[in-house]
């Protein structure tokens, strides 16, 4: 829930500074990013001194408070960086600055103690520090509550085992929030959270996944082999680590949503511009019904995502957005995204399927955006039961 602070700047935002730190975003992505991404997405990896880049830009956290680094700013500002990121196509690099920003810096904002905040916060701002977060396991997928990972107390210590997997900035993580349980009998009750100082004996990581689209993006395996951690790494409570997900994963499903409707946009500009362009039978491609239909259809479908995203950027910046709401968001613009980058593919066509275009990008890292955050099924089973109730 957010702070009566940040109630109060809600209501104060500048729309005409937010639209120039959105030119001085889109500015810093054309000169440090995009000369370089092809090259990035070939070698499946970005380069870690591009995290210190990006908080030199001053585009990491942006919405942590000033006592810790950040620059206090609204919501709105941490969400226009996600966005020009996936709109420009670089659908990678923004699914790791949002967990970076907008899940892992978060927790550590609204669940950590003073001394965790001056530990990490100020370096995840500059960059010296990448984060991520280690929820899912090779056998729960999902399904938190199955979760194997351990962390057994002993002293001042905890001592961590088990492994994760799909973990986003996983090769590049200096700290990971990492979900054990250190009360395998208690169910949720027993799920805790630490975070995880990546440079401690017993921490390992696997190769970077080789995915389908996202090439670019950090995405690994991690290990812990009786790795000890010291107690004061625990998030809030222990046994309290289900509870403080649930209270987390709204504003990460509504930036995983934004991501998607601003993706959506990226993809629908480079088609209208090239059905502009390309000729067919004699005439534009514009100038084709089915063409005409296709975009009115998928430039609709857009407008009604975006106007209900922003109705829930405001909701969460009110402390009003609740799981259900979020869910709805991030089920209905992913789904709407993988639409629309189909239906952009298909109006370029024998070309979209083609590196050579951009399109093709787009609907390659388009995929995961129904998975991550929550699969699309798990979002519908979390509206349904705010609408009929548990089975």
């Amino acid at each position: 829930m957010a702070s009566a602070t940040e109630r109060a700047m809600t209501s104060t935002v500048d729309q005409e500074e937010l639209a120039l730190f959105r030119a001085s975003v889109i500015k810093a992505l054309e000169t440090e990013v995009a000369p370089h991404y092809e090259a990035w997405e070939k070698a499946g990896l970005v380069p870690r001194e591009l995290w210190n880049t990006l908080g030199d830009a001053g585009m990491l956290c942006v919405d942590i408070p000033e006592d810790c680094g950040g620059c206090e700013a609204p919501f709105q500002y941490s969400v226009v960086v996600g966005e020009e990121l996936a709109r420009m196509g670089f659908g990678a690099l923004s699914t790791n600055v949002m967990v970076h920003s907008d899940i892992v810096a978060p927790y550590i904002s609204h669940l950590g103690n003073d001394t965790q905040k001056q530990q990490w916060l100020p370096k995840m701002v500059s960059g010296e520090v990448v984060g991520a977060i280690a929820m899912t396991e090779p056998g729960a997928g999902s399904d938190l509550q199955a979760m194997r990972t351990s962390a057994v107390r002993d002293g001042d210590d905890y001592i961590l085992n088990g492994s994760k997997t799909f973990i986003t900035n996983g090769q590049h993580a200096d700290m990971v929030i990492v979900a054990a349980k250190t009360d395998p009998s208690a169910g949720a009750k027993g799920i805790s959270l630490f975070l995880v100082d990546t440079s401690l004996p017993g921490y390992s990581k696997g190769r970077n996944l080789d995915k389908i689209g996202q090439h670019s993006g950090d995405t690994s395996e991690l290990f812990f082999s009786d790795m000890r951690v010291p107690a004061s790494a625990l998030v809030g409570e222990e046994g309290k680590g289900f509870v403080y997900l649930m209270q987390e994963l709204p504003r990460e499903r509504l930036v995983i949503g934004a991501l998607g409707v601003a993706a959506a946009r990226g993809a629908l500009d480079l088609t209208i511009a090239y059905t502009q362009e390309r000729v067919l039978f004699g005439q534009k491609l514009a100038q084709i019904q089915n063409t005409r239909f296709e975009i009115a259809r998928m430039e609709t479908e857009y407008q009604v995502n975006k106007a209900f995203v922003a109705q829930c950027i405001s909701q969460y910046e009110a402390g009003e957005l609740d799981a259900p709401t979020a869910s709805m968001a991030k089920y209905s613009a992913t789904e709407m995204q993988c639409r629309v980058a189909d239906g952009c593919l298909q109006l370029f066509g024998g070309y979209g399927y083609t590196t050579e275009y951009p399109i093709s990008r787009a609907f390659m890292d388009a995929r995961v955006q129904r998975i991550y955050g929550g699969t699309s099924e798990v979002m519908k089973e979390i509206i349904a039961r705010s609408v009929l109730g548990r089975v």
